[in-house]
């Protein structure tokens, strides 16, 4: 019940009467409980166990004074007595006993003291040593900790280090794309223009040297085919002028042959204007004559007149001297 309720039956209950009423009317109700409650335990029960009593009493007598509006919050047994003295004796069987079992109890106490102490000892030590794990334990954990955190700020490290070498490298790969653009390109594209020049001019030297042997080689086969031309003609011409001379010594030789000495001689005879021109072409390159002797100027003459026989005979090929002399033997006979 709510205090609200309590309070309004209490009125019901109690409203015009006094307050020693009240106290009589509540007094008798819990005298009844507990007369009632003392005939269901024994004299031993009720002395020894009073806790047990006062509880017995609270659960019985709460329903009825609660009906009178009254809440019972504690209810404690001061004290348990009787005329003929039979709770003193049995007190002093309780005191005795309890001296008894007090005096066992300070063994016992102090047994357990010992065996307390020990044990508190032995849990002081396993205190200590649980501390001294748990400090170890910490120590542990706290250099485990560190190692993480520090493993942690050398991995955050190492992805800073990666992110500067990648920003480098990113960089690097701008600065190499700035450089193939401003320098290395012009640069190569220079270079394969300068290769380019260069391949075409020795491709045009070596056009014009190969244009130069061949026509090196053109002209100095022609050269040779000219020369073997020339060679072949002047055989064929040397060949023909042989042929020619050949045939014109052996119609010579025909002619001779058939005309006989006379015509030899005549012939001959018609051949010395020409071999006295060429007695007498040394002479006409000199400016005067100086005769010192009239003897030698005829042995002179004597000496060039011996000479025109050989000459005619080289000229003509015939034997002036042979002519004449047979031509002499002809006359006389």
């Amino acid at each position: 019940m709510t205090d609200s309720e309590l309070l309004q039956t209490a009125c019901q209950q109690f409203l015009g009467k006094s307050r020693r009423e009240i106290e009589n009317s509540i007094l008798q109700t819990m005298e009844g409980h507990l007369r009632a409650i003392l005939g269901t335990l024994s004299v031993e029960s009720i002395y020894k166990d009073r806790d047990r009593f006062a509880d017995l009493v609270r659960e019985m007598a709460a329903p009825d004074v609660g009906r009178m509006g009254i809440e019972i919050l504690s209810f404690t047994i001061k004290d348990v007595y009787d005329k003929v003295e039979y709770l003193n004796s049995l007190g002093r069987t309780q005191v005795a006993n309890v001296k008894r079992d007090a005096d066992i109890g300070v063994a016992q106490a102090e047994r357990d003291a010992g065996i307390k102490e020990a044990e508190s000892e032995r849990a002081r030590l396993d205190v200590n040593k649980a501390k001294a794990e748990s400090e170890l334990a910490y120590s542990l954990q706290g250099a485990k900790e560190r190692q993480k955190i520090r493993a942690e700020e050398i991995e955050i490290e190492v992805r800073e280090k990666r992110k500067l070498i990648e920003i480098e490298e990113k960089e690097i790969v701008r600065n190499e794309k700035e450089l193939d653009g401003s320098i290395r390109r012009p640069a190569e594209a220079e270079a394969f223009k300068v290769r380019e020049i260069r391949r075409l001019i020795h491709e045009k030297v070596q056009t014009v040297a190969e244009g130069e042997r061949f026509r090196r080689v053109k002209v100095a086969q022609a050269e040779a085919e000219a020369i073997r031309a020339r060679g072949a003609a002047e055989a064929a011409s040397i060949g023909a002028v042989g042929r020619a001379q050949a045939e014109e010594m052996r119609l010579k030789a025909a002619a001779y042959r058939a005309y006989g000495d006379a015509a030899i001689l005549e012939m001959s005879l018609e051949a010395l204007p020409r071999v006295a021109a060429e007695v007498a072409a040394p002479l006409s390159k000199i400016d005067e004559i100086v005769v010192l002797g009239d003897d030698r100027t005829t042995s002179e003459v004597s000496r060039l007149l011996s000479n025109l026989p050989p000459a005619v005979q080289a000229l003509t090929g015939v034997d002036l001297s042979g002519a004449v002399g047979k031509l002499a033997g002809l006359q006389t006979a």
